[in-house]
């Protein structure tokens, strides 16, 4: 069942389990989701913000396994799904400026995303879950983690300490394109300890999910194979015995989680709970083609490395609950965090591109190699009133200390240029960077009852923090020491602070027609490039890859919102109809740049740029039997500034020697990475059978066109199609078990969701094609069985 609030879908066939502590409760009413996202658990039609929760059922039936498929379902986001070797690149709203990328992104503080009540970008898979909420427009008032955008919130279901519980679920299927069979097992248990005090949860599963992506031209031995042995055309079977070897479906995932939980309820007014989560994934290759160089196919990779990704979490975390008599509850959480990504992959067209004069050596070829590791400590405390009557408030502080630590080497083998006696690792470029960003912050917000229909809540924020940088490149070919750790680092520090406000009221014209609106700010705070910091003064004779001082740190910018929005049901509630219209004003733009030497990406402040746009859900139930469901999302998001010198481009564009250029992005520029339409359309119809029902579920998914970067008609960028996407499922559903046919990409559509690079930088270099042009594809039509046993 579909249910909206405001202008987003919320998805629950029944209320969830009651919860424990601060998560969230449910109060037993059939097609009710309770959320949490006022800090107080509400009825979802009721709480007065911009909100979308999809429940626990419907995480289930809709196969959602991650943070990626929940765009499908959530007006106002888009999310590029560029395979298992980073998070994805979510925006919401349209408040993205930088270039869409085909490896997507590991981090992005625009937004905040939480697994219970710790701050972490990371996408966790959704086992054992209550529900997910998401927030559009900034957060910050509410939350220790201040937002530019929106939070998305990933409820677990909490110990329960009356009685054992058990699950066991698993999905096998096949892909289009691919040689393997995926596969996917498992299992949630729920252990009281001593009843109603000490209960233990633990939710653990493996996922195999195959690839479709084929890697056809792997060098056989780098620095001696030749990359392109019959020239930039075609490769004949002669010279491709010779050199090169394939491997298919690299960009396949293998996923183990796992999220356990110990609970002490020392009483009805207090509580702990201990949270232990880790996550591994790996795969081997990118989700991503190379726009048809070599005669490659869509489905299929030019790259000449294996390009493998090892990433992998740890979450630590203690949460307090509190009662303080009859006036607050509170919550104190306390979390450490480690996230590590380490990645290979093709070098080759980099160096091309920077036209250093390598492809001189017939068998040239470079793969390069990154460790990123990213620690984080933070502390929230919060009260939330109890006390009860027309005033209720909620304060907090926050805490939060994040270190990045980035290793980055380039290999260049075999090639001539290269000492083996001083350099055997044949390092053409090593650096390292370090930041440390901390951030101290107080928040809360006021809610006053006027009447028993009429809300008023105003709420407010400060926020301090501190960044420091500190970094060393070296370029082993021309001298320097091999090792970045040789040589001393260079950084620096910077430290800022600032204010947020929110002002939010509503009516209840009759217990189901609400209106709504908004006004508040949001922001996000600024922090270092990971790039080595430049060694002043330059030497003009060798390479010089480095940030200058003003390239080093970005700084803070913000939002203003404005919305107002109405929910309603309406004929006996079998109708749930929920629209509102919003405007944000973006200044001081955080947005993807190069640095002035060795291009290298990098995130600068810059410009102005207005969000506005339309969301709107609904969900029908014309009988019991049936629910017709759909949503609805316009997203007009163009920058309303020019901003000189930002769009990194070669000119002349698609040949060299060429040299790299800053084009202006200009007034009315789409801003990239979001679909102006999309949408979704679903129905359910039930039938009972026996002691349970048959359940068949169609879907249909709409995400409209995408531009790639700003000033994307003269940038060499790409407006990306549009697209639908149809799912379905059948099956039987009893209280104690399940079974579903199911699938995805019924007809098997094939759609790019995002880029790497620009059309600048490809054609000749030397007679060597470059493959720097890379898209990322969706996934394949997926067919398949599952099952699901409880106990």
């Amino acid at each position: 069942m579909l249910m909206g609030l405001g202008t987003t879908a919320a998805f629950a066939q029944e209320a969830p389990q009651a919860q424990t502590g601060a998560s969230g409760a449910a109060d037993g009413a059939s097609n009710e989701i309770v959320v949490t996202a006022t800090r107080r658990a509400t009825s979802l039609q009721d709480v007065p913000i911009n909100i979308t929760a999809v429940g626990a059922e419907q995480l289930e039936r809709q196969r959602i396994n991650d943070v990626r498929d929940i765009a499908d379902f959530t007006p106002g986001m888009t999310i590029a799904d560029t395979g298992a070797g980073s998070t994805g690149t979510i925006v919401l709203r349209g408040l993205n400026a930088s270039d869409s990328s085909a490896t997507g992104n590991s981090y992005d503080s625009a937004l905040g995303m939480y697994l219970g009540e710790v701050p972490l970008y990371y996408d966790f898979k959704l086992l054992d879950i209550a529900r997910v909420e998401t927030l559009l427009g900034p957060q910050g008032t509410l939350y220790g983690l201040g937002t530019l955008a929106g939070a998305i919130r990933n409820i677990p279901n909490r110990p329960n300490t009356d009685k054992i519980e058990a699950e066991t679920h698993g999905r096998v299927y096949a892909k289009s394109h691919s040689g393997n069979t995926g596969y996917q097992l498992d299992g949630m248990i729920n252990i009281p300890i001593v009843k109603d005090h000490i209960a233990f949860r633990s939710a653990t599963g493996y996922y195999y999910d195959p690839g479709f992506i084929d890697y056809p031209l792997l060098l056989q031995k780098p620095g001696v194979s030749l990359p392109q042995p019959d020239g930039p055309t075609l490769v004949s079977p002669a010279s491709y015995a010779a050199n090169l070897y394939r491997k298919d479906d690299l960009n396949f995932e293998r996923t183990f989680t796992t999220r356990n939980q110990l609970l002490f309820k020392l009483n009805e007014d207090l509580q702990v709970d201990f949270t232990y989560a880790y996550q591994k994934t790996k795969t081997e290759g990118g989700q991503s083609n190379s726009n048809g160089v070599l005669g490659t196919s869509k489905y299929e990779s030019a790259a000449r490395y294996v390009e493998p990704v090892d990433r992998q979490a740890h979450l630590m975390a203690m949460e307090i609950t509190a009662n303080l008599g009859n006036i607050a509850q509170l919550v104190a959480t306390t979390a450490y965090t480690n996230v590590r990504n380490r990645r290979r992959g093709d070098n080759t067209d980099l160096l091309l591109d920077l036209d250093y004069g390598y492809e001189s050596f017939p068998a040239f070829s470079s793969w390069n190699e990154s460790d990123d590791r990213r620690k984080q400590f933070n502390q929230e405390v919060r009260f939330v009133s109890t006390h009860g009557g027309p005033f209720s408030w909620v304060i907090g502080g926050f805490y939060n200390n994040q270190r990045n630590h980035r290793d980055y080497v380039e290999h260049l083998p075999g090639h001539p240029w290269i000492d083996l006696a001083t350099n055997p690792n044949e390092v053409e470029y090593a650096s390292f960077n370090r930041s440390r960003v901390t951030e101290k912050a107080v928040f809360g917000e006021g809610t006053f009852k006027i009447t028993p229909q009429w809300q008023v809540t105003a709420g407010g924020r400060w926020f301090e923090y501190t960044s420091k940088i500190a970094g060393r490149a070296v370029v082993p070919i021309l001298g320097d020491p091999v090792s970045p750790y040789d040589l001393t680092a260079a950084g620096g520090t910077t430290k800022k602070q600032g204010s947020v406000w929110k002002f939010n009221t509503s009516y209840n014209f009759t217990p189901d027609i609400m209106l709504y609106a908004t006004y508040s700010k949001g922001y996000r705070i600024g922090g270092p490039n990971a790039v080595a910091p430049c060694i002043l003064p330059l030497n003009p004779n060798v390479q010089n890859v480095c940030a200058l001082p003003n390239e080093q740190q970005y700084g803070p910018d913000s939002t203003k919102n404005a919305e107002i929005g109405i929910r309603t049901q309406l004929f006996d509630r079998k109708l749930t109809f929920n629209v509102n219209v919003y405007s944000i004003k973006w200044d001081g733009i955080q947005v993807a740049s190069a640095t002035v030497n060795g291009i290298v990406g990098i995130t600068v402040n810059g410009g102005k740029a207005k969000s506005e746009g339309v969301e709107a859900s609904f969900q029908l139930r014309p009988t019991d039997r049936l629910s017709i469901q759909g949503t609805y999302s316009y997203t007009n998001a163009r920058l309303t500034q020019d901003v000189p010198a930002i769009i990194a481009v070669n000119d002349p564009a698609g040949t060299y020697p060429s040299s790299p250029i800053q084009l202006d992005a200009l007034k009315g520029d789409q801003l990239p990475g979001s679909a102006k339409n999309s949408g979704s359309l679903g129905a359910t119809y039930t039938i009972p059978v026996g002691e349970g029902k048959v359940i068949a579920d169609w879907t249909a998914t709409y995400r409209g066109s995408v531009v790639t970067r700003l000033g994307w008609d003269r940038a060499y960028g790409e407006k990306l199609p549009g697209y639908v996407l149809h799912r379905a499922s059948f099956g039987y559903e009893a209280d104690r078990y399940s079974v579903t046919l199911f699938a995805n990409n019924i007809f098997d559509k094939y759609a790019v969701s995002a880029v790497s690079n620009d059309l600048s930088r490809v054609g000749l270099n030397d007679g060597v094609l470059l493959r720097y042009y890379r898209k990322s594809v969706i996934d394949p039509r997926t067919v398949g069985l599952e099952f699901r046993l409880k106990y």
